[in-house]
């Protein structure tokens, strides 16, 4: 099996999962729609600083992420 290195040109393909998982407790937590909250994900800083590769964020789960997403934005 080969192993896959995380890079900025496939980053992408990891972040739809994790973001609809935050997404889905945002707008339990606040009783907004899917939409919205979805909208309000990917215009945080909390996402632009996920999909920058050299960030590493994207090793932590969508809770730990949703919890930074709350704390920042």
């Amino acid at each position: 099996m080969t192993k896959r290195k995380i890079t900025s040109q496939n980053l992408h393909l990891l972040l739809p999962g994790k973001v609809s998982k935050m997404a889905v407790m945002y707008a339990t937590d606040f009783g907004l729609p899917i939409t919205e909250a979805l909208k309000r994900i990917y215009q945080s800083t909390t996402y632009r600083q996920l999909e920058d590769e050299e960030t590493k964020l994207w090793h932590y789960g969508p809770v730990a992420l949703y919890q930074m997403f709350l704390e920042r934005n």
